[in-house]
């Protein structure tokens, strides 16, 4: 049995820890509110330029290389993850998702690239020699536009010039703070359009200037508003999944406390015992 003063010492640097990670509860809670508050506000507008980018897309026979598809000879996985850890699964579901689609997809590392938005993506692929062709390593806690303009216009930009022939994102999407689904989805090319035509009201409109040019400048800013979104939502999942993880440390504390402290007071119960023991022992030897 360990000693009574080893026992007080892991109680006391448990409690420490406690403290330490109910403190970190809080500041996820704090900072989960305000990510999906802003994720809120943030899809509308997505869903604006949706209809919008539909109406022009679907009634009119421009032919614009992101509405093409393809032969597919190269894809690009944009990987979004965190870049710090003590967030419970959040990071692995998100890379043993996108290793599973490589292993299962590709020979070679000609045929696919990987853009990571997180350090802890870009760590794992660099390590295992995996083709990363762009990085973010850090984006804030409540990230803006132009923290990710440059990788989204890019991505966009690669796909146009042919480096790419389809573009997936794998995110963490965010349900509510005690819950997130894992979402792989098809960002490149935009065939989503012609496969909805029948659900919209494909109203004629007059368009100043043409199609062609309004497509030009719509399409690109729809699909980075997509990338935008998707990083907003996995940061609100983020945030969840860090608080539930602290709030799972913090329990799992209190639990080694408690156990501790039943360990303590029978330690100190069996010396209280033995020094009685020797006191009457030796009473006992003088008479």
């Amino acid at each position: 049995m360990a000693s009574l003063i080893d026992i007080k010492q892991r109680i006391t640097s448990t409690k420490k820890t406690s403290q330490i990670t109910k403190a970190m509860q809080m500041v996820s809670a704090s900072k989960l509110g305000r990510a999906e508050e802003k994720a809120r506000a943030y899809a509308p507008y997505v869903e604006k330029i949706r209809d919008v980018v539909t109406h022009v897309a679907s009634g009119n026979s421009a032919d614009h290389p992101m509405l093409v598809t393809r032969a597919v000879h190269r894809t690009g996985y944009i990987v979004v993850t965190s870049h710090k850890g003590l967030a419970g699964a959040y990071n692995s579901s998100v890379i043993k998702e996108v290793y599973k689609q490589i292993q299962e997809k590709h020979t070679s590392s000609e045929e696919y690239a990987i853009i990571a938005l997180g350090r802890a993506g870009a760590d794992f692929f660099k390590a295992r020699h995996m083709n990363v062709v762009l990085e973010v390593p850090s984006i804030s806690d409540h990230p803006i536009f132009a923290e990710i303009k440059d990788v989204a216009r890019n991505t966009v930009q690669m796909f146009e010039d042919g480096v790419f022939d389809e573009v997936f994102i794998i995110y963490n999407h965010h349900v509510n703070s005690i819950s997130q689904s894992l979402r792989s989805e098809k960002l490149l090319p935009l065939t989503e359009f012609h496969e909805n035509e029948a659900e919209h009201d494909l109203t004629t409109y007059e368009f100043e200037p043409s199609e062609g040019e309004i497509l030009e400048v719509l399409l690109p800013q729809y699909v980075e508003s997509l990338i935008f979104g998707a990083i907003l939502d996995a940061k609100a999942a983020e945030h969840a999944a860090r608080m539930t993880a602290m709030r799972s440390a913090t329990d799992n504390a209190t639990d080694i406390i408690d156990d501790l402290s039943l360990q303590y007071n029978r330690a100190r119960q069996a010396a209280i015992t033995q020094e009685i023991t020797e006191i009457i022992g030796g009473v006992a030897a003088l008479e």
